[in-house]
């Protein structure tokens, strides 16, 4: 990785990507780690926690669309910094929150700027990396979210342990706002960048078809995309997936306390598992699809549906976290549903670069992750509504049927995602 670093600008530039989404997730999955502890200092209730999360969600929600319109219109460089130090800040609020409606306001203006981290990721991997290239570079984007949450355990745990909560946010929201300052620094666009060789820029461009001069995407033009059937095919998967990944950030620490009575320093021990895990994943997800269709003999696009479906069948493990008896084999079934769902993840995320032209991907990436947002939403309120009536054993049933659906969803509607690469490459 290093020897790619020095001979290949673009994957420099995926690199401070990369270490912006680390610390981007270090600050998101703070407020699940400290979770114990803000119920009891703040005397929020698992109810009032799951309104705490679904501030955030809700945020995410509404902003992700209007994150990847700003990056589209304004550029990369100008709204990923924007959204950096808003994000920092608003992380740094959280140290003054009095109770669950403050740390809900604190959480939601967070969740608001933090939209803009896969949009931008996305966005980099269309503007710098070939089509063959471009899972990988969205793979090492997505290895940074489960970096992140690897990360965010000891430190996160270690901050607040030796100080306290307060201090753990103040802590992991001032790296982004060190973040920021350097992207804005060093990022220019291809077009632009001066240290862009003739020969790597002729390398990014192989494939794609002739491009008339852009011009910046319209909110008339970004809404039209929800009438088309390949953002349906691409978002549906995308709604039933992410509820996983929600589960596995913001409530997974508060189960194992709970349910499996784990303490803190427990947390700190086991929980960056299956985050570990995820980064695996999240470079599978990298590196399958060209290998599936080298060796079988299918286009980019059928090799991408084809690893979704093989991340889907493993995603039935971690259906099984609620009834199994040992803690420990639920962290295992825990880390294989990390791996599972970022090979996913970091696929259907490729299907927007791969079925969308590059003016107008940063906003169709936040459609769909809006979509999945919604679908996390939902589920958190259900975790928060029934988790102490029911259990969790069914909720974390319910996870690998959703995936398995959407996989069969990709499967049958294939050829929607087929025609518009085509159109890409025209």
């Amino acid at each position: 990785m290093l020897e790619l670093l020095r001979r290949n600008l673009r994957w420099q530039i995926i690199a401070i990507i990369f270490a912006g989404t680390v610390i981007n997730y270090i600050a998101r999955n703070s407020l699940g780690i400290l979770a114990p502890d803000l119920e009891k200092h703040l005397h929020i209730s698992t109810q009032h926690y799951s309104y705490v999360v679904g501030a955030f969600q809700a945020g995410y929600i509404i902003m992700l669309p209007v994150c990847g319109l700003v990056i589209d219109r304004f550029g990369l460089k100008f709204g990923y910094a924007l959204f950096a130090t808003i994000w920092s800040l608003a992380n740094m609020l959280h140290a003054f929150a009095g109770g669950w409606l403050s740390l809900a306001i604190f959480r939601g203006v967070l969740g608001m700027s933090e939209a803009a981290v896969i949009p931008a990721g996305v966005k980099a991997a269309t503007l710098w990396f070939p089509a063959r290239e471009r899972a990988a570079a969205i793979g090492w984007v997505n290895v940074g979210t489960a970096l992140g949450a690897v990360l965010a355990v000891p430190i996160v745990a270690g901050l607040a342990l030796k100080f306290d909560w307060r201090v753990a946010f103040i802590a992991t929201g001032a790296l982004g706002l060190v973040w920021a300052l350097v992207w804005w620094r060093s990022y220019a666009a291809p077009d632009t960048h001066p240290r862009l060789t003739a020969d790597e820029r002729a390398y990014i461009n192989e494939g794609r078809g002739a491009e008339a001069g852009a011009t910046p995407l319209s909110v008339t033009q970004a809404l039209s995309m929800l009438g088309q059937p390949k953002f349906w095919v691409i978002a549906v998967p995308r709604f039933l997936a992410e509820p996983a990944w929600q589960t596995f950030s913001f409530w997974v620490p508060l189960y194992f306390v709970t349910v499996r009575h784990f303490e803190l320093k427990q947390i700190a021990l086991f929980a960056w598992l299956p985050f570990l895990c995820a980064d695996l994943g999240g470079l599978c997800g990298g590196y399958i699809s060209p290998l599936i269709a080298r060796y079988a003999q299918v286009g980019l696009i059928r090799a991408r549906v084809i690893g979704v479906a093989f991340a889907a069948l493993l995603m039935i493990a971690p259906g099984f976290i609620g009834v199994v008896a040992s803690p420990y084999v639920a962290i295992i079934f825990l880390c294989i549903g990390g791996f599972a769902h970022q090979t996913l993840s970091v696929l259907i995320n490729t299907l927007t670069a791969d079925c969308y032209p590059k003016e107008e991907v940063g906003t169709a990436n936040g459609f769909v992750s809006q979509a999945g947002w919604i679908g996390g939403l939902l589920f958190s309120l259900a975790i928060g509504r029934l988790a102490d009536s029911i259990g969790y054993a069914p909720l974390f049933g319910a996870l690998g049927v959703f995936d398995l659906i959407g996989a069969l969803i990709l499967l049958l509607f294939i050829h929607h995602l087929i025609a518009a690469q085509e159109a890409q490459t025209a």
